[in-house]
């Protein structure tokens, strides 16, 4: 199998040959080759530059082989487009108007993708094209809650105080602005399978920090929405959630092909709540890719077993973090090939 046919395999719980492989933000600084893009260009030109952004997504293909290529990207890239201005500074986004009212999310639109944000569905396009089928594309987007996080604080948080405060006080604004982001959702990711994505994740990287029954409200159902859109166009729909082990049932209930954790909890423990209809990726710990390749390859290892013989990604449960080895990150992409085989 080559890299395309074993992941998509794997996203729908069939047979392959060996665990697929990739990491989230796995291009980025802890790449010399990207670096030396960075050195030419800000971030934002980097993500709206096509030409350049493809090249990036490359890179970790090209050095280390991973079985899927992801889209370089921002997930506030849509969240510029309906009007709220982002500024990308090396201390993260920052929202010069944070969205807070009722008037503020009535302001905000849901763009046209192809009109909006044409670079990034180029990118995808060249992408598919230099890959030749042989690794598999991934497009993404935010969650409506995550991306409401950002919004509703001005940009990250410790506690997400301000946005829980709204959620809980002022419900119908909080519900107002997730739908439309939702519906902002759709609209991509439509458009980034049109383009040539064949699978999307969709990452709400704060849904970890609501209660439970908060989730349910505010996360869960504007999840749906993004998901069976993708679904609709019959492919894998990849959910990953950081901070999920106390709503892995509720992930499950949006539909999403594959659950995507982080190193919080383990795989098994995963599969035993969600059972097996589900494909898992992930889960290994970024600082393990810190250490030394051989802890490397025993963590790996030791997630492919927790994963049962199912559909299983190796994945890390969160980004690679800038000061991961060379070195170590070849030692996580190899370790399947030496794993016994999944069925």
């Amino acid at each position: 199998m080559n890299g395309a046919q074993r992941f998509l395999a794997a996203c729908a719980r069939k047979p392959v040959d060996r665990t697929p492989v990739w990491m989230m933000r796995q291009a980025g600084r802890y790449l010399p080759e990207y670096r030396a893009v960075r050195e030419k260009v800000d971030f934002i030109t980097l993500c709206k530059t096509p030409e350049l952004a493809a090249e990036v997504s490359l890179q970790p293909i090209q050095r280390f082989g991973m079985d899927a290529c992801i889209l370089f990207s921002d997930i506030l890239i849509p969240v510029e487009a309906m009007g709220a201005a982002v500024a990308f500074t090396e201390h993260g986004p920052a929202l010069e108007q944070p969205i807070r009212t009722i008037a503020g999310v009535d302001r905000l639109r849901v763009p046209d993708p192809q009109a909006d944000m044409p670079f990034v569905l180029d990118t995808l396009r060249r992408l598919r094209s230099a890959l030749h089928e042989e690794t598999a594309l991934l497009g993404f987007c935010g969650a409506p809650f995550t991306l409401a996080a950002y919004m509703v604080e001005g940009g990250g948080s410790k506690t997400f105080a301000t946005t829980k405060a709204l959620l809980y006080s002022e419900p119908a604004t909080m519900h107002a602005l997730l739908a439309k982001l939702a519906d902002t959702m759709a609209e991509y990711v439509a458009a980034q399978i049109g383009a040539g994505a064949q699978a999307v994740q969709v990452f709400d990287t704060w849904a970890g920090e609501l209660a439970p029954d908060a989730y349910e409200r505010f996360a869960l159902p504007y999840q749906k929405v993004v998901v069976d859109r993708i679904r609709a166009a019959s492919v894998p729909a990849i959910l990953f959630v950081n901070g999920c082990g106390g709503v892995l049932e509720r992930m499950a209930d949006t539909g999403a092909d594959v659950l995507s954790t982080d190193w919080r909890i383990r795989l098994d423990a995963v599969r035993a709540r969600v059972g097996s209809a589900y494909a898992l990726q992930g889960n290994v710990d970024p600082a393990i890719l810190l250490t030394t390749k051989e802890a490397v390859g025993d963590a790996a290892r030791a997630a492919m077993r927790a994963a049962g013989q199912s559909g299983h990604i190796l994945n890390l449960g969160h980004g690679v973090l800038p000061s991961t080895s060379l070195e170590c990150a070849q030692a996580f992409v190899d370790s399947p090939k030496s794993a016994p085989v999944t069925v």
